[in-house]
């Protein structure tokens, strides 16, 4: 007796279908490490930026962002996801120097024209202090540089010429953000003033406190804002999707919040805790509190 064999039973069918199921599985996770590579370089990415960039339905983008949700690797929200948020959690200068990178130069190149020649500025251990640093050298500025960050101090010692004066504040060595923390860099602090301080923080609570990932480094802002006669806080989007484990301050304690690509729902909750928001790439400039840039879209 003779019986047929299932349609679906024949090998070289099964093993075609288990490559191809392979290879769909291949190419999602390839697709997936690039999103989350994304996310770690912009702090952010959208549905469409993820349909856009790799040709994919929507309905794909969504699925894997919820896979990336799932391993805990992004945080959704409405439209795309996030870094997930930790407050204690803390890059490496390194890493943290590749995230909004465009962003923090357009910051920096706003700071500096605020900048008179000759003033002295405090510059905090932030990357984004790095960028205001680099462009000020770029620019030949004459100013004086105080700072308790380690790649500024290598950074002006290289390449600041004799118009650039440093002054290094020096402390205990955090290694992992390359930054001098601690009683004597405090002290090193309070005993100068300066015209100008320019910093950024890890990010901002929705009602507009300042928050840093480690105690001593907010301790270090702090000082540097009551030495300052003028104070900018330098952000970018990406500081509202994390928060802190220390508070720093309020930015209505400090004179100006230099903003990047923030919308009015975004700058709004800031103008309401007291702060003067400035937007670069922002909507809707000229509203209550806000004091409007030269170069907003």
């Amino acid at each position: 007796m003779v019986t047929s064999r299932p349609k679906n039973a024949n090998p070289e069918t099964a093993i075609a279908r288990k490559r191809s199921d392979q290879g769909r599985t291949v190419l999602a996770e390839t697709r997936r490490r690039e999103i989350a590579e994304t996310l770690r370089t912009q702090g952010a990415v959208t549905v469409a930026e993820i349909e856009t960039r790799f040709d994919v339905s929507p309905m794909t983008a969504r699925r894997d962002l919820d896979e990336l949700a799932r391993r805990g690797l992004v945080r959704r929200t409405h439209g795309g996801a996030v870094m997930p948020t930790s407050s204690a959690h803390e890059d490496s200068f390194s890493r943290r120097m590749k995230v909004s990178a465009e962003a923090k130069r357009e910051l920096a190149q706003e700071a500096v024209a605020m900048l008179s020649p000759r003033e002295t500025v405090f510059l905090d251990s932030s990357t984004t202090a790095y960028f205001v640093a680099r462009r000020i050298i770029e620019t030949g500025m004459a100013a004086t540089v105080l700072t308790n960050s380690l790649p500024v101090m290598e950074l002006v010692f290289k390449d600041g010429g004799p118009d650039v004066e440093l002054i290094g504040i020096g402390g205990n060595l955090r290694r992992l953000t390359r930054s001098y923390v601690g009683p004597y860099a405090v002290r090193t602090v309070e005993g100068h003033f300066a015209d100008r301080l320019f910093f950024s923080v890890k990010g901002l609570t929705a009602n507009g406190m300042m928050t840093d990932a480690d105690a001593l480094e907010a301790e270090v802002k702090r000082a540097m804002i009551a030495q300052a006669g003028e104070s900018t806080l330098l952000v970018d989007r990406s500081k509202l999707s994390v928060r802190g484990l220390s508070v720093i301050a309020s930015v209505a304690d400090v004179s100006s919040v230099l903003a990047h690509g923030f919308s009015s729902a975004e700058r709004n909750p800031l103008v309401a805790a007291g702060a003067t928001v400035r937007t670069l790439v922002g909507d809707a400039p000229g509203e209550p509190g806000v004091v409007p840039s030269p170069r907003i879209a």
